[in-house]
């Protein structure tokens, strides 16, 4: 079953959120991991593409969308299937996708918009219900 972390940050910035899921993904994907980053919408899945290319000046994340089926580590997508990837799923959606199951890890990133927060209560509740690992981080700076 898979282990969850849920990240909480201390700002109400939703921007600050995607850096933070940009953070986790080269961290695992420097370590050799193959990891799905789930997108709420298209727009938000543009916008975290674009800093993967930026967010650490001349370094990047090399990354593809996941309807390409490339082979890719780092995969973003907005729909039902995660394909292939299986070691780390980073979950910008509002809900608990239903492939949640065939990852290792789950990362949830929770900032201190209300929305965020009841979606964040509502899936930790489900992954609770359904006997998940459970892990919360709540950091003190960004």
């Amino acid at each position: 079953m898979s282990k969850v972390d849920f990240y909480i940050l201390p700002t109400d910035s939703l921007s600050a959120r995607l850096d933070f899921a940009c953070k986790l993904c080269e961290k695992a994907w420097r370590l050799g991991h193959r990891v799905y980053l789930h997108c709420q919408d298209e727009a938000q899945r543009v916008d975290l593409d674009e800093r993967l290319w930026r967010f650490r000046g001349e370094a990047f994340v090399p990354h593809d969308l996941a309807e390409q089926h490339s082979e890719a580590q780092v995969a973003l997508g907005i729909d039902a299937s995660a394909g292939e990837h299986r070691d780390l799923l980073i979950n910008l959606g509002a809900s608990v996708p239903a492939f949640v199951g065939q990852f290792e890890r789950v990362a949830e990133i929770v900032v201190e918009d209300a929305a965020i927060r009841q979606s964040a209560r509502d899936r930790f509740r489900f992954y609770r219900e359904q006997g998940y690992a459970l892990q919360d981080h709540r950091l003190q700076r960004l």
